[in-house]
C-alpha cells in the first residue's frame, strides 16, 4: 500500500513523464515530499511562478512531441496557471496541470485557499477533474494523458485533494484508449466541405491563413498542394508550416 500522493507520481512514470514543471505550497506538499524519493525518475523543475510552469510544459510539450506537466498548489497557485492553460487551449498543446487542493471535508466552506479549479477551468480545457479518493488517480490520470493528447491536443486539469493525497492505495497503472462520448478525430461533414468549396471557388481574392494546426497534422504537402492548385495567397502564422517553394503564391514578408 501506498499514499495517494505516491500513487499520483506512479501513475505519471506510467505514462513515462520524466520531467515536471513545478512550485510548491501546502496543499500539494505531500505530493512534493513523495517527489524527493523519485529524484533519478522524475526531473522537478522548480519554477518561480504558476504560470511560468504551465508556459515551461507548453514549450516542453512542443519540442519533445510529449505532454508537459505542470504541478502546482490551490488557490492563487491555481488560479496562476490560467493564462498558461488558456494558451494551450488556443495552441493546441497537450499539457497536463495537477493542482493541489484542500480535503474533501472543507470543499464548499470557503476554505483557506480553496477555488473551484474545476468551474474555472471547464471552459478552457479539454477536460477537467476533481481527485476526492485515492482509488480514482491511476483512471484519471491515464484518462488526463489520452484526452490532452489525442486528437486535437491540448490541456487537462487534476484537481487533487489531499483526502487523496494521503489515504492508502493498492497502486496499478491504469490504460486508456477510449473514453464514451469522447471523439478524438470525428469523421468531416461532407456538406461542410463543399460548402467551404464554392466559398473558395467564388472568391475574387482568396487568403490562406496558415496556423500550428497544419504541423500538428502533418498537413504541410497538403496546404502546398492547395496552395498550388488554387493559386491562393498565403499568410502564415506558422513558419514552420509553410511551404519555402511557393514563395512566387505567398503574401509579402514584413521587415519584421
Amino acid at each position: 500500500m501506498i499514499t495517494g500522493a505516491e500513487a499520483m507520481l506512479r501513475a505519471l512514470l506510467a505514462e513515462n513523464v520524466n520531467t515536471v514543471f513545478a512550485y510548491p505550497g501546502g496543499s500539494i506538499i505531500k505530493v512534493f515530499d513523495a517527489l524527493y524519493d523519485h529524484q533519478k525518475d522524475l526531473k522537478q523543475i522548480l519554477v518561480r511562478h504558476e504560470q511560468g510552469a504551465t508556459h515551461a510544459a507548453q514549450g516542453y510539450a512542443r519540442v519533445s512531441g510529449r505532454t508537459g506537466v505542470a504541478i502546482v498548489t490551490s488557490g492563487p497557485g491555481a488560479t496562476n496557471t490560467i493564462t498558461g492553460i488558456s494558451d494551450a487551449m488556443l495552441d493546441s498543446t497537450p499539457i497536463v496541470v495537477i493542482a493541489g487542493q484542500v480535503g474533501t471535508d472543507a470543499l464548499g466552506t470557503d476554505a483557506f485557499q480553496e477555488i473551484d479549479l474545476v468551474g474555472v477551468t471547464q471552459p478552457i480545457t479539454k477536460w477537467s477533474y476533481q481527485i476526492r479518493r485515492a482509488q480514482d488517480i491511476p483512471w484519471a490520470v491515464a484518462r488526463a494523458f489520452y484526452i490532452a493528447g489525442s486528437g486535437r491536443p491540448g490541456p487537462v486539469v487534476l484537481d487533487f485533494t489531499k483526502t487523496a493525497q494521503m489515504q492508502q492505495i493498492d497502486f496499478k497503472p491504469a490504460k486508456i484508449d477510449y473514453v464514451r462520448s469522447y471523439i478524438p478525430s470525428p469523421d468531416p461533414i461532407e456538406s461542410q466541405i463543399n460548402d467551404a468549396i464554392q466559398l473558395i471557388d467564388s472568391a475574387k481574392k482568396p487568403l490562406v491563413l496558415v496556423g500550428h494546426g497544419v504541423e500538428l497534422g502533418n498537413a504541410e504537402k497538403e496546404l502546398a498542394a492547395f496552395i498550388e492548385k488554387s493559386r491562393t495567397y498565403c499568410r502564415n502564422r506558422s513558419r514552420a508550416a509553410e511551404p519555402e517553394d511557393l514563395f512566387e503564391y505567398l503574401w509579402p514578408r514584413t521587415g519584421s
